[in-house]
């Protein structure tokens, strides 16, 4: 069987998918033959980031965990009826304050904006009524991007930050937001074979702002992330294990194949009760 960028390294997760026909939700293994007799009601496209992860965990991260959560979700919602394809991951996310940490490689929102146009643009030709963006990486934020293209496509736009949809105080001891307990352990879940052992990471401790407003969050500003943290984590991967990550990502999938169920049965042009 074909796995999809690699992501479903485990066999446990490969039997997961045993006698389901991949190629019929999943773009880069279709052909034309399947593409010109297949209508699809909605799109859901990956969006992760190219960034260094505390000292265990690879670049590809928030790549990786984007499509695993794409391909399970769509799978999950292609058995139960509903028209969804997924879409090759975009690999390159917004690290304007990260550039001096090396080959961290960085796409501007106003990039991002373009690139998500022109892709737009070729859904709506092939009469694709719904996009999805899931999103893998907390710099990215598609929302206002959002607002100004909806005005000009019939494409119903909307954003899911796949690592909200679960609860993640239910499982997890630490809470930090990037590299720590949680992302550690999806990843010592769906690519253990990218992930180092954990007495190899750092502690990711992190400098908080000086003002306060800052510091809880009431005002945001960008980190300087190279000022923020020595490892380039932060939050403390310790107690991280595969099993934590199974039951995060059960939580995750759950609400978001029924959500995909959900919009592939509506009409974008009357959504309100």
């Amino acid at each position: 069987m074909i796995c999809h960028v690699g992501v479903l390294a485990r066999p446990d997760l490969e039997t997961q998918f045993s006698g389901i026909n991949m190629s019929e939700y999943i773009l880069d293994q279709m052909t034309w033959a399947t593409v010109k007799e297949t209508r699809f009601e909605t799109a859901v496209l990956p969006w992760g980031a190219t960034e260094a992860h505390n000292l265990h965990l690879p670049y590809g991260t928030d790549t990786f965990q984007a499509v695993a959560v794409g391909l399970e979700s769509c799978r999950r919602a292609s058995e139960r009826g509903a028209r969804v394809v997924l879409l090759p991951a975009i690999p390159f996310g917004v690290h304007t304050q990260q550039e001096d940490i090396r080959l961290t490689i960085n796409m501007n929102p106003s990039t991002q904006e373009l690139v998500l146009r022109d892709l737009i643009d070729s859904l709506e030709n092939a009469g694709v009524r719904k996009l999805v963006i899931l999103n893998g990486h907390g710099g990215n934020s598609f929302r206002q991007m959002i607002r100004e293209i909806q005005t000009s496509t019939s494409v119903f736009l909307c954003e899911a930050n796949w690592y909200m949809l679960g609860n993640k105080e239910e499982i997890f001891e630490h809470q930090g937001d990037h590299a720590g307990e949680m992302e550690t352990s999806v990843m010592m879940h769906i690519k253990p074979d990218l992930v180092l052992p954990l007495e190899k990471a750092g502690s990711g401790a992190e400098r908080t702002f000086k003002i306060k407003a800052l510091r809880e969050r009431r005002v945001w500003a960008p980190r300087k992330w190279s000022e923020v943290t020595d490892d380039t984590g932060v939050g403390d991967p310790s107690s991280s294990s595969a099993d934590k990550g199974v039951r995060y990502l059960e939580q995750v999938l759950e609400e978001l194949s029924k959500f995909l169920i959900d919009l592939d049965a509506s009409d974008p042009t009357n959504l309100y009760t």
